[in-house]
């Protein structure tokens, strides 16, 4: 191998540093676990395999975009039963999402206080703080304009509206659980936050 061929194949540790953005110890642990393929030259010093780098740092380039296009999911039903089945159910799906499930609207604004998802899925006969109470309260709430929100309930639209209705941007869906409309609507989510991540 001659030397001109080994610069185009092959790069220093200071060079893997700098193209990784990371420290010369953090460069030299990742050769010896093997992440990065590289070899020693009679001096000592290690040598990385460009075609390896460039293989890691498309692997860590694919697991951000995927971080960055998970979405966040809170589900607020008091309903054990149906708080599995929302899980077991969204789970295989095998879609980006990030679950999480309370019991009431205390906790669900709680949540969202903490941590506002990307959607909330409620229901509205709950303990304590009910959903019409939480979905209101967080639609009035500018800084959550984003998130949205689907309501999940066992009631009719007129009892719906004998409560005084809610907000126009909610969607509302009657019980049992539309698993069908639910997946297709986090497909084309998903599907908008890929292409608004690569400028789609």
């Amino acid at each position: 191998m001659t030397l001109t061929s080994t610069k185009q194949k092959y790069c220093s540790t200071t060079e893997a540093s700098k193209l990784l953005g990371v420290s010369l110890g953090t460069v030299q642990q990742m050769v010896e676990e093997g992440v990065l393929d590289a070899w020693k030259t009679s001096g000592g010093h290690r040598r990385i395999l460009l075609e390896s780098l460039q293989t890691h740092l498309s692997r860590r380039g694919a697991a951000a975009s995927g971080e960055q296009s998970r979405l966040s999911v809170l589900i607020a039903e008091d309903d054990q039963i149906l708080q599995k089945m929302y899980m077991h159910t969204m789970e295989g799906w095998d879609l980006p999402l990030q679950i999480q499930i309370v019991g009431n609207g205390i906790d669900g604004l709680l949540a969202v206080g903490r941590r506002p998802p990307d959607v909330l899925i409620a229901d509205l006969n709950m303990p304590g703080v009910d959903g019409f109470e939480m979905v209101r309260t967080l639609r009035a709430n500018h800084d959550l304009a984003d998130m949205d929100i689907i309501v999940v309930s066992g009631m009719e639209k007129s009892d719906i509206a004998a409560r005084g209705g809610l907000p126009a941007d909610v969607a509302i869906y009657p019980k049992p659980i539309p698993f069908v409309e639910l997946r297709g609507y986090f497909q084309a989510l998903v599907c908008r936050r890929i292409k608004a991540l690569h400028g789609a």
